[in-house]
């Protein structure tokens, strides 16, 4: 009777279990449609922005050029941004940043780089506290709907680093959204925008190449050219749409870490519900295995009993 009743209250403990990760993964469910939305509009626009920033940052106007494009001739003072998530239960999506996170700290050190790091999440926090690493600055304020003003700061605070030489390089450890199915860690290299700059030519140029070749060969020439005309002037183009570009790209990797999260969440709470079940199910055989024997252990004593009386 004891094991029966044991059987019966995991039994309960199990279904309650699985009725939370059942919420959750509604939740997260919910959330990841908002997010994803969010992105996906903001992916456009920055993909959009950061090609044209890369092709103006190639034509020599009056020799000017903005000083985020412009590589400094160190890279000595370099900050790292982590972002990771403020809750758990969200499966691998932490541990796969913050292993790169490591691999970054190492190599910085073995090259003799100032790194510093800024970590927004208080799993992050709670990761580089146990490590006993120093950070700079730390954020919690960033959820599964960050704003632009917020992000925007930031971004000030980084050019300005970047401009008067106190910053020489800016990574981002986030992951990056790629598709519903599809999810990375990357760290990835903001400052100066030129690394921006030649990642976004990288993948575009597969799908312009062709495009570039029939056009050349239409017009019976080397190559398509494009001619620019700046309107007021050149300077002032580039000294809007470079910050622009920055603040955008920025905003994505905040946004690509939230739909990230709540992806990560809704998989582990789906894959924990169907654990609960597997278990309740496991479960209630073994209670009902363990209640028969219990009743053919009464009935024996019954008929032993009476067959005694006799």
């Amino acid at each position: 009777m004891a094991k029966a009743r044991a059987i019966v209250k995991r039994l309960k403990a199990v279904k309650n279990i699985r009725k939370i990760t059942r919420t959750m993964e509604l939740i997260a469910t919910a959330r990841f449609k908002k997010a994803m939305d969010r992105a996906t509009e903001a992916a456009a626009y920055t993909k959009k922005i950061a090609e044209l920033v890369a092709d103006l940052s190639q034509v020599a106007v009056q020799g000017f050029t903005h000083p985020l494009l412009q590589p400094h001739p160190t890279d000595k003072n370099a900050i790292l941004l982590v972002l990771t998530s403020n809750r758990g239960l969200c499966g691998g999506f932490n541990s796969g940043v913050l292993r790169l996170v490591q691999r970054r700290i190492i190599e910085a050190r073995d090259s003799g780089q100032d790194l510093q790091l800024e970590v927004s999440g208080k799993r992050g926090l709670n990761f580089m506290r146990f490590q006993q690493r120093t950070v700079s600055q730390s954020y919690t304020k960033f959820e599964d709907k960050p704003l632009f003003e917020e992000v925007e700061e930031l971004a000030n605070r980084y050019a300005k680093l970047y401009v008067t030489g106190k910053l020489d390089r800016l990574d981002v450890a986030y992951v990056r959204f790629q598709s519903i199915s599809r999810q990375s860690a990357v760290v990835e290299t903001l400052l100066p925008v030129g690394q921006l700059n030649a990642a976004t030519r990288e993948q575009t140029s597969a799908q312009s190449a062709t495009a570039a070749a029939t056009a050349a060969t239409a017009a019976g020439g080397t190559g398509p050219t494009t001619e620019y005309e700046f309107l007021p002037s050149a300077r002032e183009i580039l000294e809007e749409i470079v910050p622009a570009s920055f603040k955008a790209r920025l905003f994505k990797c905040f946004l690509d870490s939230a739909v990230s999260e709540q992806i990560a969440r809704m998989v582990a709470m789906k894959g924990a519900t169907e654990n609960a079940g597997s278990m309740i199910g496991d479960l209630s055989r073994t209670y009902n295995r363990a209640r028969q024997s219990q009743i053919t252990s009464e009935l024996s004593e019954i008929i032993g009993g009476a067959a005694a009386l006799e």
